[in-house]
């Protein structure tokens, strides 16, 4: 097995395959994985920001991960149980208020959760 990072002079380097990469920007839009304070976890493409109101595109909301131990794991790899996940449906447009935490997605991250059946009733 390679190793994943190397010291020198006290400086720890990832190797650059080991990294994962950064999700597909759409019309120069990042997708982008929100905490709010009252309104739960959301992911989409970041339309806009002005402080805490943020405007996400194509957005599903998160009510329920498994196979991840927190957001920032679940906005880099995905869900590792996606079958135990509940994800919405997407709204073509959501603004967000009081928002907490803006996490960059991984392409990764994109292809699963996107891929993960929507939860309904």
């Amino acid at each position: 097995m390679k190793p994943q990072t190397i010291k020198i002079d006290n400086v720890e380097y990832v190797r650059k395959d080991a990294q994962k990469e950064q999700g597909a920007k759409v019309d120069g839009m990042e997708c982008v994985m929100i905490r709010t304070y009252s309104a739960g976890v959301h992911f989409g493409y970041l339309k806009r920001r002005d402080g805490k109101e943020v405007e996400l595109v194509n957005a599903k909301r998160v009510f329920y991960w498994d196979g991840a131990c927190s957001l920032s794991q679940l906005a880099v790899d995905g869900s590792q149980k996606s079958e135990n996940c509940k994800i919405s449906i997407a709204v073509d447009s959501i603004i967000l208020t009081e928002t907490i935490e803006i996490i960059p997605m991984t392409q990764d991250s994109i292809t699963n959760l996107y891929g993960i059946q929507e939860w309904k009733k």
